[in-house]
């Protein structure tokens, strides 16, 4: 996607506000179509954008937008139905690639209408994105996340630093002389509500949530240094039974013992009979006792995925602690917990106050979105959990500014920008960047920057 290539964003609720933004920030011409005035009027104030107001149904709206002129358009209204017949309508005014939003997976999967035939490129399935997200994290029980990068050559560890983390009051320069037979490097911190896209001398401290990049064969032995045991987890636990709570069971039931509480006693009943292995709790979640009597003591992994906010923090909070009051080991052994997250602002919160991933389904969305948006200048774009900052995959072109030098010589500009190269692949083998790296023309580089950044970035290598 070339930046003057036209978008047309139906909807701004919660996915398509979070595209707008992204895009109007890296540059883009986006034009809005929305009937709400309420959300109209709110993006009016933090949106440079084109904004109408129509509706995705009508042909007069699409003729405001000039949608004839459009490359780009994505459908994110609540209505999956409406979002389907927009994908027909912008092929119709010659529109080139079309993006919808659906929450159903039953319009697609085994429907008697297929992508091709609505005209659509993509479909996301802002729900289906989280479960799947769940899935993978659970897999991997022995630390916060492990993130693949570069077609899965390099890897992103996070993991919560304590009082025996080696660590621990160390600054990124210190680390790679003091282990520099791991060949692996600190891309990013959290700490607070604060994302920090740590310079060489920027001090590692208690309680910071680390993520640490290093290729893929020398993460185990990375992992053995950093005191972290590798374990699968046998026991958890699910609270909600909605779309996200039922496809993280269905996905998970068969190698994990589930038990799931849903507070509603028709869904309760309808889960039981759907979910064959998984034993189904009428309940409420945030009730200590009747987490207890459910065996939350013996539960290694609880997942919060109900349709409010606060009952998700609040109830894995009370997880955590009952999960953990036993004293487990501190270096790994502790119960995991995951929450989702629909506001924004509490997914930082959520991490400081002792959850461990808090997820967004909107935030999953809009950036399976901008993968696809930008497949033709980024290789590829991962979000990561927690902190506000992307490792993103690129090739070095010819006549751009980060090739020939030791990147070293950058350094005031990445700490300006809040931009980190974490590895480059040259003559088909993956390293770890260090100073004195000089990157290449047409090397792939994994770089790390805050969110608001990719633009540099972007630029950097272009």
């Amino acid at each position: 996607m070339s930046q003057d290539e036209n978008t047309l964003i139906l909807g701004i609720g919660g996915v398509g506000m979070h595209l707008a933004q992204r895009l109007v920030h890296e540059g883009y011409p986006v034009t809005v179509i929305e009937s709400d005035p309420d959300l109209l009027g709110k993006a009016a104030e933090e949106l440079d954008a084109r904004l109408i107001c129509g509706n995705a149904m009508q042909l007069s709206s699409w003729r405001e937008a000039h949608a004839e002129n459009m490359e780009l358009m994505i459908a994110t209204t609540n209505d999956d139905s409406t979002n389907m017949l927009a994908s027909l309508i912008a092929d119709r005014f010659g529109i080139e690639r079309k993006i919808v939003r659906a929450r159903s997976i039953d319009l697609v999967d085994g429907s008697i209408l297929s992508q091709d035939d609505l005209k659509i490129d993509l479909i996301v399935h802002p729900e289906e994105l989280v479960a799947q997200e769940i899935f993978r994290l659970v897999q991997r029980a022995s630390c916060n996340d492990l993130t693949p990068v570069g077609d899965g050559n390099m890897r992103v560890l996070a993991m919560r630093i304590n009082e025996d983390s080696p660590l621990l009051f160390k600054t990124p320069k210190e680390l790679s002389a003091t282990h520099a037979e791991y060949n692996f490097r600190v891309v990013a911190i959290a700490r607070g509500i604060s994302t920090i896209i740590p310079q060489a001398d920027e001090q590692i401290r208690p309680f910071d949530q680390v993520f640490i990049m290093a290729r893929t064969e020398d993460m185990m032995p990375l992992m053995d240094m950093m005191k972290i045991e590798h374990k699968n987890i046998e026991y958890m636990m699910i609270l909600g039974g909605g779309l996200v709570g039922r496809r993280v069971a269905q996905l998970l039931e068969k190698e994990v013992e589930i038990k799931l509480i849903e507070n509603n006693p028709e869904r309760a009943e309808e889960l039981a009979s759907e979910l064959k292995n998984t034993e189904v709790i009428h309940g409420d979640g945030t009730d200590a006792n009747l987490l207890v009597m459910s065996g939350l003591d013996s539960t290694e992994s609880f997942i919060a995925t109900t349709g409010d906010n606060e009952t998700n923090i609040i109830s894995c909070l009370l997880a955590k602690h009952l999960m953990n009051r036993n004293n487990r080991d501190q270096r790994g052994g502790q119960g995991k917990t995951i929450a989702l997250v629909n506001k924004e602002d509490y997914l930082v919160l959520a991490s400081t106050i002792g959850l461990d991933i808090a997820l967004n389904a909107k935030i999953s969305a809009a950036n399976e979105i901008l993968k696809f948006v930008r497949r033709n200048e980024l290789l590829s774009v991962a979000h990561l959990h927690g902190v506000d900052a992307e490792v993103v995959e690129l090739i070095a072109s010819p006549k751009s500014d980060i090739i020939r030098k030791p990147i070293k010589k950058l350094a005031n500009y990445f700490r300006q920008h809040n931009i980190l190269i974490g590895g480059v692949e040259q003559d088909g083998v993956w390293k770890v960047a260090v100073g004195t790296t000089e990157i290449k023309p047409h090397n792939r580089v994994v770089a790390v920057c805050s969110s608001q950044n990719l633009n540099k970035v972007r630029q950097l290598f272009n």
